[in-house]
């Protein structure tokens, strides 16, 4: 929690701070007089070099400036040797600097105590502004990063384009900061690829504040996506139907396909529940689901996590393509599926916070030392277990390993219809085997 201080104390420290001073595309016309005035004292100024360039006329004569476009990992050094030399050091950045902007990433470096931060209006206001849109139950997000390409079917988490994927698949309202090479168009496609892009309206608005300001709406998405946009731009993506809020816990059976489902492969309800509770799930966590069968748990899981990832594999061709169509059919997309026999493809994996062993290929022993090797600490191993010999080979394992584990029993019954009345009919037990890596 930040300490409270007067505005006269902050104002006492600003000799030893650098100034991070958020301001407009439309340049000095955008500039307050007290912005003017801390920008005419600067002695350094440090800026991208299309603000630098905007902004050239207001600083004084003398007064250094560095470009930090390609070198934003030199600025903090900058701004110490400057502090350090009892110069006035001003960062320029766009609107506001802690939206997506450099003041974040500087905090980091330098501390709050080194930093004086005056934003601006950002630029996401100006374009809700100008097309009379709400911000406030927005969510906002950034694609300014590397350029990674365009969107393909084998999209991860690294790819430039996911943070805007992720949220169109959560959010109903969202805003977006682009970059020249994640420009409008390739959103568009992205949209497309996904069969998303009737689920969206979509507004570009380009050179704002700027003579050739241009806002871009009511054009089909699929026109967006052969267009050609300015590098300087705001993207607002709006669903034109209110977001489906899925079941996250507890999904009935019937849920997924089943490839046999009369011989029950596939983890039933309530031993599916109480191995996801074991499991100890946060929103991010990686999570690995070996022998993931129709994918039940695996793709439980995810609804649960979604800021995480689920890696899944699964040895059997005819479940793979089951678990396959269940993903897709539950619109879920931070799940990863190879069809292998454990542990091969893992090693690509990131390592896990949680792990749930359905089926291991005969190779138990091995699998469940790769497993807690891998396992971040504090992460949890659950495994199931319908056969003695497993369970032994299972408890046998973790004993040699030294940690710590339980094992807990579940026999079900559920009603079923007889004549005019009702029987419980026994489901088989179930031993679930769970440990927590210290």
């Amino acid at each position: 929690m930040l300490k409270k201080e007067s505005t006269g104390l902050l104002r006492s420290c600003a000799e030893h701070q650098a100034i991070i001073l958020g301001v407009l595309d439309n340049g000095e016309a955008g500039l307050t007089a007290e912005y003017r005035d801390i920008l005419q004292r600067a002695d350094v100024v440090v800026g991208g070099s299309r603000v630098l360039a905007l902004l050239a006329d207001v600083f004084k004569h003398d007064a250094e400036t560095l470009n930090l476009t390609g070198h934003l990992q030199d600025v903090p050094t900058w701004i110490s040797d400057g502090l350090e030399a009892g110069k006035h050091v001003v960062v320029l950045a766009t609107g506001d600097p802690l939206c997506h902007g450099i003041a974040n990433y500087l905090k980091k470096k330098l501390g709050l105590s080194s930093l004086d931060i005056r934003p601006n209006i950002s630029a996401l206001q100006w374009a809700c502004a100008r097309v009379g849109m709400s911000w406030q139950d927005a969510f906002i997000c950034s694609i300014h990063s590397k350029d990674a390409g365009e969107w393909e079917a084998n999209k991860s988490q690294q790819h430039g384009l996911y943070p805007l994927f992720k949220a169109c698949v959560q959010h109903q309202k969202i805003i977006t900061f682009t970059s020249p090479e994640n420009n409008p168009a390739r959103i568009a496609r992205m949209l497309i690829a996904e069969q998303m892009d009737d689920a969206f309206d979509m507004v570009v608005a380009e050179n704002l504040l700027q003579d050739d300001e241009r806002i871009v709406a009511d054009v089909p998405i699929s026109e967006l996506a052969e267009q050609a946009f300015a590098d300087i731009n705001m993207v607002i993506l709006e669903r034109k139907e209110a977001i489906e809020k899925p079941t996250l816990f507890g999904l009935k059976d019937a849920t997924f396909h089943q490839r046999k489902p009369e011989k029950g492969l596939i983890t039933k309800r309530e031993v599916r529940a109480v191995s996801l509770a074991m499991m100890q799930l946060k929103r991010n966590s990686i999570v690995w689901d070996i022998g993931a069968g129709s994918g039940s748990v695996g793709l439980e899981a995810a609804r649960l996590c979604p800021n995480g990832w689920v890696y899944a594999v699964e040895k059997n061709i005819g479940d793979f393509e089951i678990a396959k169509s269940n993903q897709k059919n539950m619109n879920i997309h931070h799940y990863s599926l190879i069809h292998a026999k454990a542990p091969e493809g893992m090693e690509t994996w990131q390592n896990p916070d949680a792990v749930f062993v359905g089926g291991s290929g005969g190779e138990l022993d091995s699998l469940i030392q790769l497993i807690v090797s891998r396992l971040q600490d504090g992460g949890h191993l659950v495994m199931n277990f319908v056969t003695l010999e497993n369970l032994a080979t299972a408890v046998s394992t973790l004993k040699s390993l030294g940690v710590s584990w339980q094992v807990t029993q579940m026999q079900v019954s559920r009603s079923q219809p007889i004549l005019h009345m009702n029987r419980m009919a026994a489901e088989n037990p179930v031993w679930i085997v769970s440990m927590e890596k210290a």
